[in-house]
């Protein structure tokens, strides 16, 4: 009167397999939301809308940043997210580039002595970033462009025919 019946063992055995394969899927989820990258998006955006000269600021809350001209990345232990920018107008800047000190702030004419060379260097900028030499330039660029920056900054500049909206991660 005072066994149990042998299918208890077994409900008790299904049972801790259960658990223990349930921890572990709930151990494996990320703890932390995807970041936020409507937001980046969204700021570079406003910036690319305004008229010249508009300027703006935007704190990342990820671990790892890809800009392109097409939109911008971000990852984080959270996973990753991808937003489009709006406007077409948008170019990545190399944080050791001349056009970085233009993009946090200085006029086009510090750093080029004539618009048209302005316009090259922008040119460039966004070839490099579309990625515009060829296969092994885009697979190069795919594993090293995301950055560890902490503030995006958006900056839309007109000089000569050039109207652009350039973005730093730094």
């Amino acid at each position: 009167m005072l066994d149990a019946p042998l299918d208890v063992w077994y409900a008790w055995l299904g049972l801790a397999v259960a658990g223990a394969v349930t921890l572990g899927a709930v151990s494996g989820l990320p703890t932390a939301p995807p970041p936020d990258a409507v937001s980046a998006a969204a700021t570079v955006d406003a910036v690319a809308a305004a008229d010249a000269p508009a300027a703006a600021r935007y704190r990342i809350a990820a671990d790892r940043v890809r800009v392109t001209t097409r939109g911008v990345s971000l990852r984080s232990d959270g996973g990753s997210a991808f937003a489009a920018f709006g406007s077409g107008a948008v170019v990545p800047v190399d944080p050791d580039g001349r056009l970085s000190g233009i993009a946090l702030g200085d006029s086009p004419s510090r750093a080029f002595d004539a618009p048209e060379e302005f316009a090259v260097a922008v040119a460039a900028a966004r070839a490099e970033s579309d990625g515009d030499g060829g296969s092994d330039t885009l697979a190069a660029a795919s594993q090293t462009d995301w950055t560890a920056g902490r503030t995006l900054y958006a900056r839309h500049v007109s000089w000569g025919e050039t109207d652009v909206t350039l973005v730093l991660v730094a």
